[in-house]
């Protein structure tokens, strides 16, 4: 069956919080541990990489923490499982690391295929 990682789980969990404060202002990393139940450090692990991604940024000092850098109905839910667990591939022969090595004889290629695009699809349209 189809899981998500852990990280994909709560980078979305903790990306919902950030959103729900994106009129308020900053959501500290704290605020989103205590919320979510997920421990700071392994939050630090997961923002960190949704931050050199560009999704969101930090903000320092004193009623600091974590904001949107768009809007969140521009950031997609595909957008962020990508960039915490790379592309969404529901088998490893649609893995670009892997690839197809039965490509030419494979007769569920396009099934698995076809699948996939509308997974992600789906994703690229949830906000």
């Amino acid at each position: 069956m189809l899981r998500l990682s852990t990280k994909s789980q709560y980078g979305v969990r903790a990306m919902f919080e950030i959103a729900h404060g994106y009129h308020s202002g900053p959501v500290t990393i704290k605020e989103i541990s205590e919320k979510q139940s997920v421990s700071v450090a392994y939050l630090e692990q997961i923002l960190n990489t949704l931050r050199k991604a560009g999704i969101i940024r930090s903000v320092k000092g004193p009623g600091g923490g974590y904001v949107l850098n768009e809007e969140p109905d521009h950031i997609s839910i595909g957008a962020i499982l990508r960039e915490l667990d790379g592309p969404v591939a529901i088998t490893s022969c649609l893995d670009p690391k892997e690839g197809c090595m039965r490509i030419d004889g494979c007769v569920t290629h396009l099934l698995w295929k076809s699948l996939g695009e509308k997974i992600e699809a789906f994703l690229d349209n949830m906000t």
